[in-house]
């Protein structure tokens, strides 16, 4: 029978899997194109996911494209790696392209990844209706330039001012904030989610969207190769290293 753990077994975990398809240069933990589609941003890498002791791959750019070795082959194939009779097809692929020399009598269908029985249901991120953006004014820009942060690192890192923003709260009622001259609203903003800054506010950060399991703010600038890599907790402590050193200096 063939089994999705024995490819595993015989694959490094998955590992040798996407060594076998991806024939560019890449490594373990190194951000590089997606090769499942025009990708003009090296912003997927290969990990080891400690939970399910394998290699994926995880798209920051676009995370339809992450999933493990099973996923990824599905989709260089055509294939469904949700659908029991395209699954059978993709350990059968692996099977013959990267000789493995296992038998390929099946009698179960096995899927990718099956969910447990009894699954807690996640607990989704808090999505958001709307927010209008308005141009920094004179006193936000000075609240930035106090730490030395110009307004082409916050273009660089979408830091935005925003005039109002709408949401439900854990009710499922509907709210909005509005910025003001005392109050003012930044926003950190992406494809799939805004952090909103509030510096003189009572509650300082809130989020809108979908957040994603693997959140990480800046790593869609970071550069491909580089001498030194900088992790802060806080992102304005960020801004200002970036500012002294440097974008070439500084990742």
């Amino acid at each position: 029978m063939l089994r999705k753990e024995e490819i595993l077994e015989r694959t490094s975990n998955g590992l040798n899997v996407f060594k076998h398809y991806i024939t560019c240069q890449w490594r373990v933990g190194r951000n590089f194109f997606n090769p499942l589609y025009e990708d003009r941003k090296a912003s997927c890498n290969i990990y080891f996911d400690r939970k399910t002791g394998t290699y994926k791959l995880k798209d920051f750019g676009n995370d339809e494209y992450s999933g493990d070795c099973f996923f990824f082959v599905g989709k260089l194939k055509g294939l469904n790696c949700n659908n029991s009779n395209d699954f059978i097809e993709i350990l059968k692929t692996i099977n013959q392209e990267l000789s493995l020399g296992l038998s390929e009598e099946i009698d179960i269908p096995i899927q990718s990844d099956p969910a447990p029985a009894n699954l807690i249901p996640e607990k989704k991120s808090k999505p958001y209706s709307s927010f209008q953006e308005q141009g920094f004014t004179r006193k936000e820009m000075e609240y930035w330039q106090q730490y030395g942060i110009n307004i082409e690192t916050l273009a660089l890192y979408k830091v935005c001012s925003i005039r109002e923003f709408k949401s439900v709260n854990n009710e499922n009622q509907p709210y909005s904030i509005v910025s003001s001259l005392t109050e003012p609203i930044f926003g950190y903003n992406n494809k799939h989610y805004i952090k909103l800054y509030r510096p003189f506010s009572k509650i300082r950060f809130l989020y809108g969207g979908d957040i994603g399991k693997n959140y990480c703010f800046g790593l869609e600038q970071l550069p491909a190769k580089g001498d030194t890599v900088l992790i802060t907790g806080v992102r304005k402590m960020f801004f200002c290293r970036y500012c002294y050193h440097g974008r070439k200096n500084l990742s």
